[in-house]
């Protein structure tokens, strides 16, 4: 087999958005990025997503050209709540906005639960602030801070009707310049119940003496960009539908941001729902008519665009081809920042350097009153990389009682995969499946062969229609397909994510452990 040094220098992107002649293909990132954000300062740009219930949280990512992207930070290492000490799955980090005002690089957030937070850094590769509490309310989500040319700042936000009653209403509210607090109740801007149920996600910019408001409607899986404009922020507003799927197979298109580039481009990038792969990141051409935004290709002449599959990519200083990261050699002092815990983080669940160049996952009991991996929060995840790849992880476990285990596995409302359990053998291998209903969790467990081993390689191959086929091996070569398949499906509000994990599923500690020599992502 080749050495670890010597993979690493295999290249390995499973999807790219740049063509390398000068045009570029969408999505720009084919992975679960959802309700993107972007802003441009100077010759750079930065993106922020949601991040609902995982840890770290909050990812930043970097761009010198809109198309090629690499993850850089995160905001914060967990959400300040012992609550999300266990998967609240869905909840959390909600459409996220990021702006650059005064120094500052500024991130606002709705936690539908808790409240409307802000963070902001002079350096987005550094420390970011504590995340702070601008108002504590439910139901407000979707925000986004604007700072008017007075001095004077504000908040637009949309509702969750779940949380709080109604929704398809956006609301402006004045903020202190400092952002650290809401000056007024607010007011109601826009109601969209009549033309633009479920409008939300709304961006505020300002331009030609306009106030503009951009904000999907129609729902995620099939509705449309809508445009507000105004003389006075607090309306009334104009509203113009400016993009929408047409007779593309690109369904939604649905939130996003607005940037204009030094040479008086402008580019918008949106998400469109794909299932279990989640919300992925597309990128749209765009310019101005008459003071109205017009994106993607207008085939029908009717103003209301289509998104592109295939553009010229922006004029923007050369990058080279970048993507996500998504391979871990683990021969570092942190874990790869593709990496996020499904819950609040605790040191207590791996360490890194404790073997050279290896993961070691401890076999840390489930959370109280829980009894599947579904509420499992020590599950280490990342995002599907792309439409079809394969990804492999080599694991040596060493296991204190039967009731340790440790694997492999792609994680939603269903999921399934191949861990490991201490056996008379040696090592049993077993083929679980489970799946959540809302209200209860059901898993089947079944035992497929027995393995005189301590180190075992297993692999997931992943094809178009998230089909996935488990697969493991003792030699790292010949791998032997596990009978049954398996199709991912998405989680609460994110896509499918591919997992590994050690955990107790005992009354008891155990000293168990799952060291994991690498995880490769290829073709």
């Amino acid at each position: 087999m080749k050495t670890k040094s010597e993979i690493s220098q295999v290249d390995h992107k499973v999807w790219s958005a740049d063509l390398g002649n000068g045009y570029y293909q969408n999505p720009i990132l084919h992975a679960d990025y959802s309700d993107p954000d972007v802003i441009r300062v100077g010759e750079e740009f930065f993106m922020v997503s949601s991040s609902f219930n995982m840890s770290p949280c909050l990812p930043i990512l970097h761009s010198k050209d809109l198309v090629n992207w690499k993850i850089v930070n995160h905001v914060c290492d967990k959400l300040p709540f012992e609550s999300y000490d266990k998967p609240r799955h869905g909840d959390g980090v909600w459409a996220p906005s990021i702006r650059y005002h005064d120094g500052f690089y500024w991130v606002f957030f709705g936690a539908p639960d808790e409240g409307v937070f802000m963070s902001k850094t002079k350096d987005p590769f550094g420390e970011w602030s504590p995340l702070h509490l601008v108002k504590e309310v439910k139901g407000w989500i979707d925000t986004c801070p604007f700072w008017d040319e007075d001095g004077q700042a504000y908040l637009v936000n949309a509702f969750a009707k779940s949380r709080i009653g109604f929704k398809s209403i956006l609301h402006v509210s004045k903020m202190k310049p400092d952002g650290t607090a809401l000056l007024d109740e607010g007011v109601h801007v826009f109601d969209g119940n009549l033309h633009h149920e479920t409008i939300e996600g709304p961006k505020m910019y300002k331009r030609n003496g306009y106030y503009y408001i951009f904000a999907p409607a129609g729902g995620v899986p099939t509705g449309w960009q809508t445009i507000l404009r105004s003389k006075s922020i607090y309306g009334p507003y104009e509203d113009k539908i400016v993009l929408h799927q047409g007779s593309t197979d690109i369904n939604g298109p649905h939130q996003g941001g607005w940037v204009e580039l030094e040479n008086g481009e402008n580019w918008f990038i949106h998400f469109q729902d794909k299932g279990a792969y989640g919300r992925i990141t597309h990128l749209q051409p765009m310019s101005w008519e008459n003071d109205w935004p017009v994106m993607g290709d207008n085939v029908d002449e009717n103003g209301i665009g289509e998104p592109v599959t295939r553009w010229k990519k922006p004029t923007t200083i050369q990058q080279e081809i970048t993507v996500p990261q998504v391979n871990d050699e683990f021969d570092g002092n942190t874990l790869g920042l593709q990496w996020q815990w499904r819950a609040n983080q605790k040191v207590e669940w791996y360490k890194i350097g404790e073997n050279e160049s290896q993961l070691r996952l401890f076999a840390t009991p489930l959370p109280e009153g829980v009894e599947t991996l579904y509420d499992a929060g020590q599950i280490l995840t990342q995002k599907l990389p792309a439409l079809t790849f394969t990804a492999t992880t080599s694991v040596t476990f060493t296991p204190e009682s039967s009731e340790d285990c440790s694997g492999l596995m792609m994680f939603g409302l269903k999921y399934a995969g191949v861990m490991l359990k201490k056996s008379d053998a040696g090592l049993s291998l077993v083929h679980f499946t489970g799946e959540n209903n809302g209200n209860t969790t059901s898993e089947i467990e079944e035992i497929v062969d027995q393995l005189d081993v301590e180190t075992v390689f297993l692999r997931i191959e992943v094809a178009e229609g998230a089909q996935c086929q488990f697969s493991y091996s003792i030699d790292g070569e010949n791998f032997k397909s596990i009978e049954q398949r398996f199709i991912a499906t998405e989680g609460k509000w994110i896509g499918a994510q591919l997992g590994i994990f050690c955990i107790n599923r005992g009354e008891n500690a155990s000293s168990g452990y799952a060291d994991f020599d690498w995880f490769r992502v290829s073709k």
